[in-house]
């Protein structure tokens, strides 16, 4: 009897599944695995940006000489603009980075590594924002050092740190590094571009250590994803 009992219910098992009654757990064939969720391209951050509320009060040129015609805009937990790209080749000297190579160097950056030294420009890719000014403070907009920028030129879209401060009225720089992998000439003297270039920075995120680039590429990543959802 006790055979016959364990027979049965066996055979009912079969059945019930064979009718799609039972869960598919129930067969040892697993779920089928989700799909991939795809990752946030230049394009859709983008279209993300394509009007400005301005949160600036004023303009900044992109050089001495211009105009002033770029303004700082708000979104929703972030804040950007689109200007031109001169290179940052200050901080920590290299054989790319050092007085011969660059007419401006400095030997410092506003913000360090976690060691104390200054950032290295040729390797870590950062972007640099205006010093606090009457035009636009960005540490009261939740901007700091370490902060995660997504950087657009063209097609490419690369994820940064805020690494250092400019002058006061001149917007568009970011490091050697950031330039090189961007497609976009690093020489600190004659390089850069004149235009097309947007930085988005992501209000109240920070990076540490500062020089973790994998870390600035892993949170720039999330949160890009949330920026492109929010409405």
């Amino acid at each position: 009897m006790p055979i016959r009992s364990l027979t049965l219910t066996a055979a009912s098992g079969a059945a019930l599944l064979a009718a799609g009654l039972l869960p598919a757990v129930a067969s040892g064939v697993p779920d089928p695995p989700f799909a991939p969720e795809e990752p946030v391209g230049a394009a859709d951050l983008l279209a993300k940006v394509a009007s400005c509320e301005q949160v600036s009060n004023g303009l900044y040129r992109t050089d001495a000489t211009s105009a002033p015609t770029v303004p700082v805009c708000g979104a929703h937990g972030a804040v950007f603009w689109k200007s031109d790209m001169d290179i940052d080749c200050d901080g920590r000297r290299t054989a790319r980075c050092n007085e011969a190579t660059d007419p401006w160097f400095q030997p410092d950056t506003a913000f360090h590594q976690s060691d104390g030294e200054p950032l290295r420009s040729d390797t870590l890719p950062f972007v640099v924002v205006p010093s606090v000014s009457r035009i636009w403070d960005h540490s009261a907009a939740g901007i700091q050092g370490g902060g995660v920028a997504a950087v657009i030129h063209d097609d490419r879209l690369l994820y940064a740190v805020v690494g250092d401060t400019g002058p006061q009225r001149i917007i568009g720089e970011a490091s050697y590094a950031a330039a090189e992998a961007l497609g976009i000439d690093p020489d600190p003297a004659t390089g850069g571009t004149a235009s097309g270039v947007t930085y988005i920075l992501f209000k109240g995120s920070r990076v540490a250590p500062i020089e973790n680039h994998e870390a600035a590429v892993a949170l720039g990543e999330r949160l890009a994803k949330e920026f492109v959802r929010n409405d």
